[in-house]
């Protein structure tokens, strides 16, 4: 006979392991910190597996009461869709979408997307959160934003997510105007750039992993890199005042290049395409205002790709 598990329960976990203390847990949910133990034996008991560790460092999760907690995240994720499907649908074009944005896509294709998103439907609030994937993909797996739009994989790698395409961008190396590289002759390749200085996004992301490939397949080591960071602004100002290189799309330097301040350096390989694209949770549903700034979205990325 299958087990019912109360949703109310699986909060109370999830706010414990959020905590790492009953008794923190217990304040903020208002009741008191044995009834909030006694709820969660019972949920034991009615699963007959241990969720949490109780010592000296508080409230540890064991395997199952983390699979759990990332289960009651969904759930929550998926009634606070629901709710607002429900206010979506009562009033027309209004509600709220909350994306997460990559930088590349921030400069651009996001802006020219929600002013349209403005123009046909003002009635709808957005919250943008901006962050690489390594931020980006955890927010939409734990339902903290509606969608993600950023760099996507050619093929599923997450069987929680799935993804939507949108259009392609080029990276390059990416110079300040009157580096000393951009006055070479000809093409440049992989043992030009060894010696350089890097500041780059760190090695999870697409990017990343895209430039080790240049040095490898030229049968060199990836350079040594002393700076790496999760923040776009800062790869492009260092850029703007030194020596140092990046690797960065193109669509990130977009009005940089138009007034002549970041430079792309011309490479013997071939230029590395990146899918852009949108991330959503495999079995979430999406609420109206969402799918609004979505449609728009593939709108303004098919126009890219003309």
């Amino acid at each position: 006979m299958a087990t019912t598990i109360d949703v109310g329960r699986l909060r109370q976990l999830a706010l414990i392991v959020r905590e790492r203390s009953f008794s923190k847990a217990a304040e903020s949910l208002g009741i008191s910190q044995p009834a909030l133990s006694k709820s969660i034996r019972s949920l034991e008991r009615s699963l007959g597996v241990q969720l949490l560790e109780r010592g000296r460092f508080g409230a540890i999760p064991t395997t199952f009461g983390l699979a759990l907690v990332r289960h009651a995240d969904a759930i929550d994720a998926e009634l606070r869709s629901a709710e607002q499907e429900v206010v979506g649908l009562r009033v027309a074009r209004t509600g709220h979408v909350c994306v997460g944005s990559g930088p590349s896509e921030a400069t651009r294709l996001l802006p020219i997307a929600l002013n349209r998103l403005r123009e046909r439907a003002p009635g709808i609030n957005v919250t943008v959160l901006y962050g690489l994937n390594e931020a980006l993909m955890p927010m939409v797996k734990h339902g903290e934003v509606d969608f993600a739009l950023s760099s996507i994989p050619p093929r599923p790698l997450d069987p929680d997510l799935r993804q939507v395409r949108l259009h392609e961008d080029r990276a390059a190396v990416i110079a300040r105007s009157g580096h000393p590289l951009l006055g070479r002759r000809g093409s440049l390749t992989a043992e030009h750039l060894v010696d350089q200085r890097w500041i780059l996004a760190r090695t999870p992301e697409l990017e990343r992993r895209a430039l080790d490939d240049v040095f490898v397949e030229a049968g060199l080591e990836p350079p040594h890199v002393s700076l790496e960071t999760t923040s776009a602004v800062l790869m492009k100002t260092m850029v703007m005042q030194s020596d140092v290189l990046t690797f960065l799309p193109r669509e990130l330097i977009y009005w940089e290049e138009r007034a002549g301040l970041l430079s792309a350096l011309k490479l013997a390989a071939p230029s590395w395409h990146r899918i852009v694209g949108l991330t959503l949770r495999s079995r979430g549903g999406i609420n109206p205002a969402a799918q609004a700034l979505m449609d728009i979205l593939r709108e303004v990325g098919g126009e890219f790709s003309r």
